[in-house]
């Protein structure tokens, strides 16, 4: 049903998006330079990044022998045109919290397909998120719980982050952290899934 597949993230939650599909990847996350460039506008910053990533594994496997279709993606919460990254420590996840709090954010995912000798998909998507008014006590409790630990934007929006939102506008898997109905669609599209859900 599907040719070999290599997702370019160590990220569970997108790893988890493909079990859930029931497609099978091999997992090679991409070591690279993450620093946002001078005057790179944020959506620019996260389509570089994946693209970066998905060609630096692509070249890596093609150096042994094995051109796979790769997959990467670099997800990012912007929020008045600044990017909430994952947080230094508890009180800048609290910072970060305290800045969403009754506004809407965008969540960007910078999403790359293809493999080499064919061409590459360099797209992204893009998500409303709407935060609840939260009280201090609100922001401390869910940060006790370590839920926020390592998540850009301090939440996850699939744990207890879910609380904290009050309204989505568009893709909800997007603000997971992959846009997963467009990408198996791509995939398909580039027949990397031969036989996807065929009778």
């Amino acid at each position: 049903m599907t040719s070999q597949i290599v997702l370019a993230s160590k990220s569970p939650r997108r790893i988890q998006m493909f079990r859930e599909q029931r497609i099978p990847v091999r997992v090679i996350p991409a070591d690279i330079d993450e620093i946002r460039l001078p005057e790179e506008s944020p959506v620019d910053f996260v389509r570089r990044l994946c693209g970066e990533k998905a060609m630096t594994v692509a070249a890596s496997l093609a150096r042994q022998g094995d051109t796979p279709f790769v997959v990467a993606a670099d997800t990012i919460v912007v929020l008045a045109g600044d990017i909430l990254g994952k947080p230094a420590n508890r009180d800048d996840a609290k910072n970060m919290l305290k800045r969403l709090s009754g506004h809407t954010h965008t969540v960007v995912t910078g999403w790359t397909i293809g493999r080499l000798g064919m061409e590459w998909t360099v797209t992204h998507s893009e998500t409303q998120v709407t935060f609840h008014h939260l009280s201090d006590a609100e922001i401390d409790a869910y940060l006790a719980t370590g839920d926020a630990d390592d998540k850009a934007g301090a939440y996850a929006i699939q744990g207890l982050g879910g609380y904290l939102v009050r309204e989505v506008t568009g893709d909800f898997y997007n603000v997971v952290g992959l846009p997963i109905s467009k990408v198996v669609r791509a995939l398909i599209e580039k027949g990397a899934l031969k036989g996807f859900l065929q009778p």
